[in-house]
């Protein structure tokens, strides 16, 4: 039977609005429910057993720091090793399971994550200090990759009906992409659901096996996927769920002679690390590693004189301070053109100071940073920030039992200024002035990261130039630089940014997947 008959097109989760009653109440109950089960602790899965480990990671509340969200175990070296055994059999047979049958397990996990989505959403309120909309967001991005990734195998599994190859006299050929094997997912803590499960269902569903090493600020959400996917009846063995140090497990794992992929989502200090570590053959090792990785942004908003100006500023504050500037798209950046400089500026600044920092329970619009060492460096690049620009609006801590931080601007910044060039990953925006839009796309430029960009201007001629010069994988016009959709915005950039590995888009299970060709002489 064709199986893309039964599945109906990819449609993006809707995400709810939280102006009706209904949905805000229905939110807060959701709380509520994830409060009441709040400082549990939570075992490694290895295969089908659960283990209890005496050291822990402890998670909790970024914006209330006495709430314990859980204790986690911590897997150690032998145990990651365990987990590469249980893994490396069970990709034996899960490889022969045919790809409509994987994509089933998806589906089953995405109906269930609808159905429970405030519950996830909540989860994430208190263990990653998002506010309702953005862990909404997070949320819906999770059932869209779900959704997404399980067509995509189904559409590769039909990869000789669909785009069949060049007939041949006495042939019979064929493609099929074959699974690479065991896998490292090493999920970033800023998009603790979506990119989580965005890297591991992709894996999964190509054929391959997953050692999921969660990020340690946000490992329960991570589990809370985990026990989903458990629950759908995913084989034992294919998930494993192994939170540790990264340098300790992470860089076991990835230098392990039986790893066939890396997939990572973080800073490109760590990235590039793993890259590094990934590239040296390990005795016994009969593959090239595949790295598939997304690193940092210094992402920036450009604004000409013909630009709608309060369209733009909006997009500007949006893209600095959403969910606290803790994005890889995050618009840390602007450059506007001199012309209209100042009254850009002043509104941003007027937005800006409009903003109420809070407790992401009560769905403050800025909530706290994600940990103490977070909070240290923001903190310490505010202050540079203060010798290299004028500080207009922010520039401090802000109130509350956690990593609170005032949304800070710096304006008139050199293009080669630290804060223009470093990333910061918090709720600082560096704003500079060009003489005029050709020069504000240079300064766009000028950076070693590539990850996403907007372009605010009326004039068609310089969208066109915008379209083709602004180097970065995600490029919008007249748009905040935030907010990728699924199989909308397929995403991932150049140079520092990462591999371009474009998730959420048509090639990227190409990544966990190897090409074969069949050929059969008739």
């Amino acid at each position: 039977m064709n199986m893309l008959t039964k599945v109906s097109p990819f449609v993006n989760e809707p995400f709810t609005d939280f102006s009706k009653e209904e949905n805000k109440k229905a939110m807060e109950a959701a709380i509520a429910k994830v409060k009441a089960e709040l400082g549990r602790d939570y075992p490694l899965h290895i295969g089908s057993k659960k283990v209890m480990t005496e050291a822990r990671i402890v998670s909790i509340n970024p914006g209330d720091k006495d709430q314990v969200i859980g204790r986690v175990s911590k897997a150690d070296q032998a145990l990651a090793e365990e987990a590469m055994q249980v893994a490396l059999q069970a990709f034996e047979s899960w490889k022969r399971v045919p790809a409509a049958e994987r994509a089933d397990y998806l589906f089953k996990a995405a109906e269930l994550m609808r159905q429970r989505k405030h519950e996830f959403s909540a989860l994430m309120i208190l263990e990653s200090g998002k506010n309702y909309a953005e862990a909404d967001a997070d949320t819906a991005e999770a059932i869209d990759f779900i959704e997404f990734y399980a067509r995509e195998m189904l559409r590769l599994s039909r990869i000789n009906e669909t785009q069949p190859l060049t007939k041949i006299a006495g042939e019979t050929n064929n493609l099929t992409y074959i699974p690479l094997g065991v896998g490292v997912v090493i999920p970033p803590w800023n998009f603790p659901l979506a990119i989580c499960v965005g890297m591991t269902t992709a894996a999964v569903v190509s054929g391959n096996t997953v050692l999921l090493k969660p990020a340690s600020t946000t490992p329960v959400i991570a589990h809370k996927f985990v026990a989903l996917m458990e629950e759908v009846g995913l084989p034992a063995g294919v998930i494993n769920y192994i939170p540790g140090s990264g340098a300790e497990v992470g860089d076991y794992l990835t230098t392990h002679p039986k790893t066939r992929f890396v997939s990572f989502t973080g800073s490109k200090e760590i990235g590039l690390r793993i890259n590094r570590l990934a590239a040296e053959t390990a005795p016994g090792q009969i593959w090239i590693k595949r790295v598939v990785a997304e690193m940092g942004g210094k992402d920036g908003i450009v604004v000409d004189e013909t630009a709608d100006l309060q369209a733009a500023a909006q997009a500007i504050v949006a893209s600095a301070f959403g969910f606290q500037g803790q994005k890889c798209s995050a618009g840390s950046r602007a450059f506007i053109v001199e012309s209209v400089y100042d009254e850009v500026v002043e509104k941003v600044v007027e937005l800006t100071k409009a903003l109420q920092v809070g407790l992401p329970e009560t769905n403050a619009p800025v909530g706290p940073v994600i940990d103490q060492g977070s909070y240290d460096k923001i903190l310490n690049y505010i202050e540079i920030g203060k010798t290299e620009g004028k500080l207009l609006a922010g520039g401090g801590k802000a109130e509350g039992n956690g990593y609170y931080i005032e949304p800070t601007v710096f304006a008139d910044v050199d293009g080669k200024a630290r804060i223009m060039q470093e990333e910061i990953f918090g709720p600082v925006l560096a704003i500079g002035k060009a003489k005029d839009w050709k020069e504000a796309i240079a300064l766009y430029n000028d950076t070693e990261f590539g990850l996403t960009g907007a372009f605010f201007s009326s004039d068609e001629e310089r969208i066109e130039e915008a379209l083709e010069t602004m180097h970065c994988g995600n490029l919008y016009i007249n748009r905040k630089c935030t907010g990728a959709l699924v199989g909308v915005h397929p995403f991932g950039g150049f140079n520092m940014s990462g591999t371009d590995s474009k998730a959420g888009g048509y090639d990227y299970l190409l990544l966990f997947t190897q090409a074969k060709l069949t050929s059969r002489k008739n």
